[in-house]
């Protein structure tokens, strides 16, 4: 079964997407159509990920374009310092770069915070909240709350997401340079654990976190995040969704998929229409941040003192 859109050849729309997901390619590609002029604009200008699921494979994450990508289809070239090259980015910025993605079997679209030609200027602060293993999703929606708590104390605001997953995502629209940006989401992180200790942990240490809901910081210089909208390669082909605050503790993950989120949507795009303007981050909130270890360097060096101490008990 194939049908062509927007000069993009569509094929094998009746397959399954992938195992659990309940919908097939075509559910993808129709969805995507749907909600296309509100995925876009938070992919535009962004060097685009995506995760791409083949029959018979395991999930993949795609950054470097193939050479067979056609010559439409807009790009940014990037220097990665983990590999030592060029990665060629996709900048997904029209209907029919959306189309040829889904036609691809590119599931999940994650975005860098800032814009190819403004690396160093990020335009959100966030934060990504992870439940423990087992725990329900109203744990996450409480430890929200905290972030939220933690945001009005310092005069910010931000919306609030499904992640597609188990937890939430958090953005806060800023007006600053990187190393403040990153800087004030470890300071809002610590703030919000400091509000409920026992709920939030912001131990980067899975085993340090005692069955708390992990409120993670690390979003933040070249890091990305799924973006609104995008379907995630979870049971049901979920997708990460605006909710309103005051609707979080009536709503859980699964309630938004590929097949249920248009009609929810109706011709509504609460993701942009509730996202605030950018906010100039208060001084007290970077400057504690600059005092906090980031979360990685610092799992790092613990992991290699635990080793190092495993290593002289022997």
């Amino acid at each position: 079964m194939g049908e062509e859109r927007d000069g993009v050849a569509l094929t094998n729309l009746d397959q399954p997407l992938f195992d659990g997901a309940d919908a097939t390619k075509g559910d993808l590609v129709d969805y995507l159509d749907a909600v296309a002029d509100r995925i876009i604009p938070g992919l535009a200008g962004r060097p685009l990920s995506v995760v791409r699921v083949r029959p018979g494979q395991e999930p993949f994450t795609q950054k470097n374009l193939p050479k067979y990508t056609p010559s439409w289809v807009r790009s940014v070239s990037l220097w990665a310092e983990t590999s030592k090259r060029e990665i060629r980015y996709a900048l997904c910025e029209d209907r029919r770069t959306l189309l040829w993605f889904a036609n691809q079997r590119a599931v999940e679209y994650h975005v860098t915070l800032a814009p190819a030609g403004a690396f160093d200027r990020p335009t959100y602060l966030v934060l990504d909240l992870d439940p423990p293993e087992g725990a329900g999703f109203d744990v996450v929606v409480a430890a929200a709350e905290l972030v939220r708590r933690a945001l009005a104390d310092d005069g910010l605001s931000g919306v609030v997401k499904t992640s597609g997953s188990k937890g939430v995502h958090v953005f806060v629209p800023v007006d600053g340079v990187d190393h403040d940006v990153a800087a004030a989401t470890r300071a809002l992180a610590v703030r919000a654990e400091r509000l409920d200790p026992d709920l939030a942990t912001t131990a980067f240490i899975k085993d340090d976190r005692g069955g708390r809901v992990f409120l993670d910081s690390t979003r933040a210089y070249g890091a990305t995040v799924a973006a609104a909208y995008s379907p995630r390669i979870r049971p049901g082909a979920t997708v990460s969704f605006p909710v309103d605050w005051d609707d979080l503790d009536s709503v859980t993950p699964a309630d938004f998929t590929v097949k249920t989120a248009p009609a929810l949507l109706g011709d509504d795009d609460p993701w942009h229409s509730r996202m605030p303007a950018p906010q100039k981050l208060p001084d007290d909130l970077v400057a504690e941040g600059h005092t906090i270890p980031v979360a990685r360097v610092q799992a790092m060096h613990e992991g290699k003192r635990r080793a190092r101490a495993q290593r002289e008990q022997k």
